[in-house]
């Protein structure tokens, strides 16, 4: 049993090779300290998201601490033995105390970095199964299965089927879900508007619930999809719902007010616009007035996707075309060669 050993990485992402290093290590040492490389001046993950995925996966052991360590490389191929010396001094001061070991994947050997700037500490290489980083961050869904789940969410794509009444985003939005063995967000709006039997007597705060509520769950979902995420309706359709509010309480503005907060908390990497082309099914709670002027109502959802400049592909024709035109685009969203 070491008493302090250091692994260290810049786990952009941090993946299941990582993990493996990590876990050996810490079964090894009394004191196991992770050092987070962070280059300033280059593009890479947050810092902070690197700690969390770090931090969720070791808070249980109990022996392992982490610390950032900053450089400002321009690139990696920057990184000179001017700044290997360097950092492993801040490291050094960092811990504080003699370094009996050093950790190190099997894409390092004994001339490597590490045994150069720690040379008064052991050098222990834990053998890999060849995962890299580097691949991952090219395509992230092709290499799926050596990412963590709890680094999964920051790659899962968010999906979002818009439109009216009757255009078939429910159904559209499982099969999708279904046929890319994921999950989704299905709309709520329905079951909270009939709690009075009827949606023209909703209160205010039936939509105050139902723009939370929905933004809660996408936010619980993304946690546990693979790879995409199915969201069925957004805040600014509930947005163009609340409109047909009789509100003798004039509190309407207040939850458009929410409707756009949370909107300009949004991000989709994909928005489809399902057109009003298919026949209008009335369910029992549709609202007669939108199913007189279909094309009108729709343009009206449009210019809200419109003035905060969110694009939107249209999507039109019978519920085959719209199927293979929406996987057609989300294919090419994941990279996927069918």
């Amino acid at each position: 049993m070491y008493n302090v050993g250091i692994y260290g990485g810049v786990f952009n992402p941090l993946h299941l090779g990582h993990i493996r290093c990590i876990i050996e290590a810490a079964n090894q040492c009394k004191e196991l300290h992770i050092i987070i490389s962070c280059g300033v001046n280059r593009k890479e993950i947050p810092p902070r998201v690197r700690y969390r995925w770090i931090y969720q996966v070791t808070k249980h052991i109990g022996n392992v601490k982490i610390h950032f360590l900053e450089d400002y490389a321009p690139e990696k191929t920057a990184y000179s033995k001017e700044y290997w010396h360097s950092d492993a001094q801040k490291v050094k001061d960092m811990i504080g105390k003699p370094i009996d070991v050093v950790f190190c994947g099997s894409d390092y050997d004994e001339n490597s970095y590490w045994k150069q700037c720690y040379q008064e500490s052991e050098l222990y290489i834990i053998k890999r199964n060849g995962i890299s980083s580097t691949e991952i961050r090219k395509n992230p869904y092709a290499n799926w299965d050596s990412i963590p789940n709890v680094v999964r969410e920051y790659y899962v794509k968010k999906v979002l089927l818009i439109g009216g009444e009757s255009t078939g985003k429910s159904t559209l939005t499982i099969n999708l879900a279904n046929y890319y063995n994921t999950n989704y967000v299905e709309e709520i709006g329905k079951e909270i508007s009939m709690r009075s039997g009827t949606d023209r007597f909703m209160l205010p705060g039936d939509f105050t619930e139902i723009l939370l509520a929905h933004k809660m769950k996408e936010l619980e979902a993304i946690k546990h999809s693979n790879k995409v995420l199915f969201i069925d309706t957004d805040c600014l359709i509930t947005r163009f719902y609340i409109d047909f509010l009789d509100d003798p309480q004039n509190e309407k503005e207040k939850n458009k007010v929410l409707a756009d907060a949370i909107s300009n908390l949004n991000h989709y990497d994909l928005v489809f616009y399902l057109e009003p082309d298919v026949e209008f099914v009335q369910d029992g709670d549709r609202h007669a007035q939108i199913a007189f002027d279909r094309e009108k109502y729709g343009n009206q959802i449009k210019r809200l996707f419109d003035e905060r400049g969110i694009k939107y592909i249209s999507v039109g024709g019978s519920y085959h075309e719209r199927f293979m035109r929406v996987t057609s685009e989300v294919d090419k969203l994941l990279g996927i060669v069918r």
